[in-house]
């Protein structure tokens, strides 16, 4: 039987192997939604895929270590489909904030699973 810690090892090779693509930056708008501002880093995988046939979603933090915090599990009744989102260098205060971002609305909820302290 596999073990968490193996799961977390292959994100760790994931995110170590592929290029992050910040293409919303902290401050800046949402392409579709200019009321809603990104209030952390957001981007994705380069050369990678997720159910929305886009690169996997990372959320880029300001903690001075660099590693995988946790992942967000996303259902979207919208779009009716699910994803996870990599929060890389995450502080609790940003943790928080893309908790948050992803219950805002009856449409979209998340939970958000925290990496076991090594």
């Amino acid at each position: 039987m596999k073990t968490t810690s193996d799961f977390w090892s292959a994100l760790d090779e994931l995110v170590c192997s592929s290029e992050i693509i910040i293409d919303r930056p902290k401050g800046t708008a949402h392409p579709k939604y200019p009321d809603f501002i990104y209030q952390v880093d957001y981007g994705y995988l380069k050369n990678t895929s997720s159910m929305d046939s886009d690169g996997i979603d990372v959320w880029v933090g300001t903690a001075k270590e660099k590693y995988i915090d946790a992942i967000m599990v996303i259902i979207d009744l919208i779009k009716k489909d699910s994803e996870i989102k990599i929060l890389i260098s995450c502080t609790e205060e940003e943790k928080d904030t893309i908790y948050r971002t992803h219950n805002e609305t009856q449409y979209m909820k998340g939970i958000l699973i925290r990496r076991k302290a090594i």
